[in-house]
């Protein structure tokens, strides 16, 4: 035989034996379920693996998890976000399955808060880098919202100002169009695409996991209109077993603490409703329907409302193929009423249209409108990497008796895909694209598109946790082109001692021009509203420094978080009033508002939050709370240029309230609970002088109430059995007389009786 050939086959020989020896050594296995230890769903995501050897798995859709090792002793660990970690020394012998199934226990020293928004993906609320609020889904069904525009009044730091959302003072009064506050439904974008306003009465708030509120700007994750922050509403998914909510209410409006004002005289005014919603597990598919009914007669003449929604939300997980789910969400609504701007005056004439009903003049108009979006999505979730690709058609038709309808239509589609590398490291990156048409009574047909790209990288390393990301997005309006911007976004968290987190943060932020502020020409009475085609980006950042502490008292247990923060903005639009019409043809001769770029603003503040929950013996407690302080002005502020058509010549931004304190708690009693709301809104000291000098009463009101505004509500309730609970609710309980934005007096007392069935 050859030497070499020879000398080859000895070579060989020991290699053989390594393999026929890897052969040989059978493997085993263990797999189970990984289960929440408090209400016994499958948790999906879970990471289970081998320590020391950085061999693992994470749970699939139904909360199973298997791993083949050879056999031999080690200690597994399992890891959930907002769990405690689990540990077990496990033996594999040669072919033979462990089956182990793994309950995990929340951490009690949290709020058992996760959250999703920060960086559209899963973490514990005191680790993001930036300030976070969360509501709670119970929190609108124990106060009988009716729609999210209330409902996110509660929230520390947040107005909602004629449906116009802001956060911390970022945003002032413009009816009807323009939003610096994303709104989102399950991460997708939710505004009109006319006037980029928020749909409140159209959002699902009868099939909701939580509400999550990003303060800041955001824009870097999200895109164009997250300049001042952004809203997500995550509606709910089916558990293991099958869930059915029911609420049917009615209530009435108590006479108005200025008996003059009560326009409605021996009649009741009266609200009732329904909302419903149905989740279900069937086989591989997963099942979510609801509804809402509201019929409102309103406590202003002409302010009545009624409005249908219904909504469907089906995913389909593939059994062959672990990790792939399709799925389709529907919402659709229809609606009737009256929009209400100005008051006649500040006492008998406070819940009166000025101008009257259904005339030229009115300031109400009336209108129909029907609302749908479909959400067609796929997903798929492996290993250590996932991919998203989500989308949205949105439709709104709005028609009103004054000739000023319009119909908008938005296309929204992303593709998302994340990268998880042990727990530690997340990569998320992705491309969006926007369009919207739309076609009206107001204009001719215009157009908008925006398209985007952005990275993202969060890390987990021992006590800190580091975020940043870019974006670039470009757009359109009508053939006119803006510059693309770029936007960055970088975070730290660290955690200082067991249960304190110190976080800093910056991010930058724009909004494009809506084609409502741009080519629109409207009126309400005889106040016209101007578009403004010159109109340019604007442009915005944020930074803040906060600390999170964690906290145990006996069996109470919450997050006190302290931040301070500065946000600027350049080119900040806002409405503004001067003459910008023909003197000799327009009402008020040419005198309105218009959208303006009015130069460059900032707003310093600091604010302190609260939340809590917990038992104190037998009793059960509750509540959220905090304040809010601002200061906002303009930075290239001229005297004799930006204070003649203010009401204030301090450089104080017009519309805002320099502090806000919100407060809810809740406390049970074995079948008893009862809830308190709180919230104050101090003075408004700047806003537009042609309010006071045109519209009656909006002066003699400011003059004498200058302390700012309280508003208190309750409520009680009864629980019948598990499944079956009464309320009485009381909104407005001290019946106080206010405003939340000139010649707009709000709701007096009102009471509404609830009951709830969940089966």
């Amino acid at each position: 035989m050859n030497k070499s050939i020879l000398k080859s086959i000895l070579y060989l020989i020991p290699v053989l034996l390594l393999c026929s020896a890897g052969a040989i050594a059978q493997k085993g296995s263990v797999k189970g379920n990984v289960i929440d230890g408090t209400d016994k769903n499958y948790l999906i995501g879970a990471i289970v693996e081998i320590k020391k050897l950085h061999q693992g798995t994470s749970t699939n859709e139904n909360g199973v998890y298997q791993l083949k090792l050879t056999a031999g002793n080690y200690v597994l660990e399992v890891n959930y976000v907002g769990y405690e970690k689990y540990t077990k020394s496990i033996t594999i012998e040669e072919e033979k399955e462990i089956k182990l199934n793994i309950i995990l226990q929340r951490s009690q020293t949290e709020l058992k808060t996760i959250v999703i928004s920060a960086g559209k993906h899963e973490q514990k609320l005191e680790e993001v880098v930036v300030s976070m609020e969360v509501l709670k889904p119970s929190f609108i069904e124990n106060t009988n919202q009716t729609s999210m525009e209330t409902a996110a009044e509660q929230i520390p730091g947040v107005t909602v100002i004629d449906g116009q959302a802001n956060i911390r003072g970022g945003s002032g009064f413009s009816y009807g169009a323009g939003s610096r506050v994303l709104i989102l439904v399950d991460d997708l974008p939710l505004l009109a695409g006319d006037a980029g306003d928020a749909k409140w009465s159209f959002l699902p708030i009868e099939n909701l996991e939580q509400v999550e509120v990003i303060k800041g700007a955001s824009s870097a994750l999200f895109g164009s209109s997250a300049l001042n922050g952004v809203i997500n509403l995550r509606t709910a998914f089916p558990t293991d077993s099958a869930q059915t909510n029911l609420s049917i209410y009615t209530g009435f409006y108590d006479t108005p603490a200025d008996k003059s004002m009560k326009w409605w005289g021996d009649k009741t005014q009266m609200t009732s409703g329904i909302n419903f919603s149905h989740r279900e597990k069937i086989k591989n598919l997963d099942l979510t329907i609801g509804g809402h009914h509201l019929t409102e007669d309103g406590y202003r003449m002409g302010d009545n409302e009624e409005r249908w929604r219904g909504n469907i939300n089906l995913r389909y997980h593939f059994k062959k193929i672990s990790g792939l789910n399709v799925g389709v969400a529907l919402n659709t609504q229809r609606a009737g009423g009256y929009n209400y701007l100005i008051w006649q005056n500040d006492s008998s004439g406070a819940y009166l249209p000025l101008g009257g009903i259904d005339t030229l003049g009115s300031t109400a108009s009336k209108y129909n409108t029907t609302r749908t979006y479909v959400d067609p999505s796929i997903n798929y979730t492996g290993k250590h990497i996932s991919y998203k690709l989500r989308s949205r058609y949105f439709i709104t038709n709005n028609k009103n008796n004054t000739n000023q309808g319009s119909k908008a239509e938005t296309y929204f589609v992303e593709f998302l895909t994340q990268y998880n590398y042990k727990n530690m490291l997340t990569l998320s990156g992705g491309m969006s694209s926007f369009s919207t048409h739309v076609t009206g009574d107001l204009f001719s047909s215009q157009s908008g598109k925006n398209n985007s790209i952005y990275l993202q990288g969060d890390l987990k390393y021992g006590k800190w946790n580091l975020s940043s990301g870019i974006r670039f997005e470009n757009g359109e309006i009508s053939g006119k082109s803006f510059d693309t911007e770029k936007l960055l976004r970088i975070g730290a968290n660290y955690q200082a001692f067991k249960y304190t987190y110190v976080r800093a943060s910056y991010g930058q932020g724009f909004r494009f021009p809506t084609i409502a502020e741009k080519f629109i020409q409207t009126r309400v009475g005889d106040i016209v509203i101007y578009p403004n085609d010159s109109l340019t980006i604007e442009k915005g950042s944020s930074i803040e420094i906060g600390i999170r502490q964690l906290f145990k008292v006996a069996k109470i247990s919450g997050i006190l978080d302290m931040s301070i923060f500065r946000q600027e903005y350049q080119d900040m639009m806002e409405f503004t009033f001067g003459m910008w019409g023909n003197p000799f043809t327009d009402p008020l001769y040419g005198l309105g508002f218009k959208s303006k770029n009015i130069g460059n603003t900032r707003i310093d503040g600091f604010e302190i939050t609260l939340s809590g929950q917990g038992n104190i013996g037998k009793i059960k407690e509750e509540c959220m709370g905090g304040i809010t302080m601002i200061d906002p002005y303009q930075t290239d502020f001229l005297l004799s240029r930006d204070s003649s058509t203010n009401s204030s010549k301090a450089n104080i931004l017009k519309y805002r309230f320099k502090t806000m304190f919100k407060f809810d708690s809740e406390t049970s009693y074995k079948n008893f609970a009862f809830g308190i709301s709180a919230r104050y809104y101090s003075f408004m000291e700047n806003i537009d002088k042609v309010f006071e000098g045109v519209i009656p009463g909006v002066k003699n009101y400011r003059e004498n109430n200058k302390s700012g505004e309280w508003v208190f509500d309750t409520r009680i309730s009864y629980a019948i059995d598990k499944n079956l609970k009464f309320a009485l609710i009381g909104k407005n309980i001290a019946n106080n007389i206010y405003v939340t934005r000139p010649a707009d007096m709000q709701a007096p007392r009102s009471y509404a009786a609830q009951l709830s069935f969940k089966f």
